[in-house]
């Protein structure tokens, strides 16, 4: 049976704690258990082949306090000695790390844990709130970020500890409801025959909602990447762009509804990535939140589930030092997921 944190759960300290996701790898030091990390420059995870030559180039050659323990969060589900990264071509290896970086513990844990870990060591200052509702104190919660891919996690409090629960929650199917749903639908581009959330609230989702948008209305898709996209629409000089982000904000209103009932996450649902945190003035018109609380027969209790959008610029890393200095605070299951020398 899978346990929680180990009884003797305290590493020893420094603590190097990291963030890895498709595009970039976020790392820091927590030296003690009052310590707030020392963060570290953000690394492309394609300029380095793998954790150990990019940790040990970037970060521990440039500092004079050495990680004896590190917790280490990552994009893709961890089972086994080798974790490959879902959208990232590094693949971790924790004994490895134990020999090449000279560390003694090492635990590896989904990236979305640590977001669902940094909803509940953040405060006011690190979140912007769409829409009504208030935080029912110690209910759980549900937290979504859309970057590379689509992350979702749940936090439900539990025996006096936060309890991180990760999953796929991103590739749970969706389809279309409204009219301009079924127009665009058949130019969107499916992965093996299905449209799953991930194809559409995430970097590539946003050129795939975008191109579909265009073909549909027969002319000609321009913009080049996400940002692009993004910023016509903010700008408001794209009508394509325009209806692209507000496709985005409804299908994302959707996922995060559903995601809040089946966490019952009346704690609140949070928003996090670098897309939200752009995209936040188009989340704030009607769009999402109408869409999240369309859920009949439940829309009643939606409205009075709150919404924000995670502005703290390294949440996980903060999730992740929280977690480092008061382990016995959250209920982390390490079985499988921690060695040691």
């Amino acid at each position: 049976m899978p346990s929680f944190t180990d009884t003797d759960s305290n590493l020893t300290f420094p603590i190097l704690i990291g963030d890895i996701g498709g595009t970039n790898a976020r790392f820091g030091l927590v030296l003690d258990a009052f310590a707030e990390p020392k963060m570290f420059p953000i690394i492309p995870t394609t300029r380095y082949a793998s954790i150990e030559e990019a940790l040990q180039t970037s970060i521990l050659d440039k500092t004079s306090v050495q990680p004896r323990s590190a917790i280490i969060a990552v994009a893709g589900p961890v089972k086994g000695d080798d974790i490959p990264l879902t959208n990232a071509g590094w693949v971790i290896k924790p004994k490895d790390m134990l020999k090449a970086l000279s560390l003694e513990d090492v635990i590896i844990i989904n990236d979305f844990e640590a977001q669902a870990l940094a909803i509940a060591s953040i405060g006011e200052d690190g979140r912007e709130q769409i829409g009504p509702g208030s935080i029912l104190e110690s209910a759980s919660c549900a937290v979504l970020g859309p970057g590379t891919g689509l992350g979702v996690a749940g936090l439900v409090h539990a025996q006096h500890a936060w309890i991180p629960v990760p999953g796929e929650g991103g590739h749970v199917d969706v389809g279309p409801r409204s009219e301009r749903d079924c127009q665009i639908w058949p130019f969107l581009e499916p992965i093996e025959g299905r449209i799953s959330a991930e194809q559409l609230l995430c970097g590539r989702g946003i050129m795939n909602i975008y191109r579909a948008v265009c073909e549909s209305n027969v002319q000609d898709p321009h913009l080049a990447d996400p940002a692009a996209v993004t910023t016509a629409a903010l700008a408001g000089s794209d009508e394509a762009a325009v209806e692209t982000v507000s496709l985005f904000s409804t299908y994302l209103g959707r996922v995060a509804g559903d995601m809040a009932m089946i966490f019952m996450a009346r704690g609140g649902v949070f928003l996090a990535g670098g897309i939200s945190q752009k995209i936040l003035p188009a989340l704030k018109k009607p769009e999402f939140r109408q869409a999240f609380e369309d859920k009949a027969p439940h829309s009643a209790l939606l409205r009075t589930i709150p919404t924000f959008v995670v502005t703290h610029p390294t949440a996980a890393l903060s999730g992740l030092a929280a977690y480092a200095r008061t382990p016995s605070r959250f209920g982390v299951a390490t079985e499988g997921r921690r060695w040691r020398t």
